[in-house]
């Protein structure tokens, strides 16, 4: 833009020095001059919290390989879910889905067809890899929303929405879906707030000619359940309740800043006291650095 006459030019401030302004992006994306971040200072752990890890890692690791010999309950699913509909409820670890990949086994052998279905993206991906491995992956496909391999398989791995929006086309289309046997994994949403639909619809509008294996751990009434499935889709759902502890056991770790590890629990089953001085840390006067409470 021109200058009036008499104005005068008004000049940029230059930099002193040729140096940057404080909190001027560098050349590789950093800013000059960032303030410090508030650290945590952290004593190391005394001989009392150091022999809790000691007792919180102890036999973890990898055990000695060992015949495989299934449970009762296993056997039992496997026998019933050659006439009707399975519900299994068992706690994490206890080997549901044994049960299913020794199914899967079966149908396969004879010629049959499958489906797998789970809630999650990440758990399809991750059993997709393991049945490809297990059963081969020209024998595996899978479909989510994000991907979509080898969808003529024997064996299908998906989600639950996908299996159903099928069940929704063959209605529309007067055709049959192609699958031979349907495992419902996570059989507990059915009871999630805006997600349990999904799983509704699953159930009803399979046709009876497909036999449904259920699986969860969290199943509340079983009984009640099955008589429900046996009430919409007519047919007998056998319900094999396997209560208990985990066989595998969870433990519980809080991983400090400083990477010290500490139980999350006492040796009572209380709250660890020693991870409450991380929950909230208090500002010291040195240099804005934290200290313990």
């Amino acid at each position: 833009m021109a200058r009036r006459s008499g104005e005068k030019r008004r000049d940029r401030p230059r930099r002193s020095g040729g140096g940057r302004q404080r909190g001027e992006r560098t050349r590789g994306g950093e800013f000059a001059d960032r303030p410090e971040r508030p650290r945590f200072d952290e004593a190391p752990q005394t001989i009392v919290q150091l022999k809790a890890t000691e007792r919180l890692l102890k036999g973890i690791g990898v055990p000695e390989p060992q015949p495989f010999s299934p449970d009762p309950f296993q056997i039992e699913a496997l026998e019933a879910i050659e006439k009707e509909d399975v519900l299994v409820t068992a706690p994490t670890g206890s080997g549901k889905t044994w049960i299913a990949r020794e199914e899967i086994r079966r149908l396969l052998d004879k010629g049959q067809r499958a489906w797998y279905t789970t809630p999650l993206k990440a758990l399809t991906n991750s059993k997709y890899v393991e049945f490809s491995a297990e059963f081969g992956a020209e024998n595996v496909g899978i479909l989510t929303g994000d991907r979509k391999e080898n969808t003529e398989a024997p064996l299908i791995v998906g989600t639950t929405e996908i299996y159903r929006n099928q069940l929704f086309d063959a209605l529309r289309e007067g055709e049959q879906v192609s699958t031979d046997f349907v495992i419902l994994d996570e059989a507990h949403y059915l009871a999630d707030d805006e997600r349990g639909h999904v799983w509704e619809e699953a159930i009803i509008l399979t046709p009876l000619r497909i036999r449904i294996l259920l699986l969860s751990a969290t199943v509340g009434k079983a009984e009640e359940f099955a008589r429900w499935i046996e009430e919409v889709r007519g047919g007998k759902v056998h319900v094999i309740n396997r209560a208990g502890s985990r066989p595998v056991e969870l433990r519980a770790g809080y991983l400090s800043p400083a990477l010290q590890l500490y139980p999350l629990f006492d040796e009572h089953g209380g709250f660890n006291r020693d991870v409450e001085q991380f929950s909230a840390p208090k500002r010291s006067d040195r240099g804005g650095r934290f200290r313990r409470r």
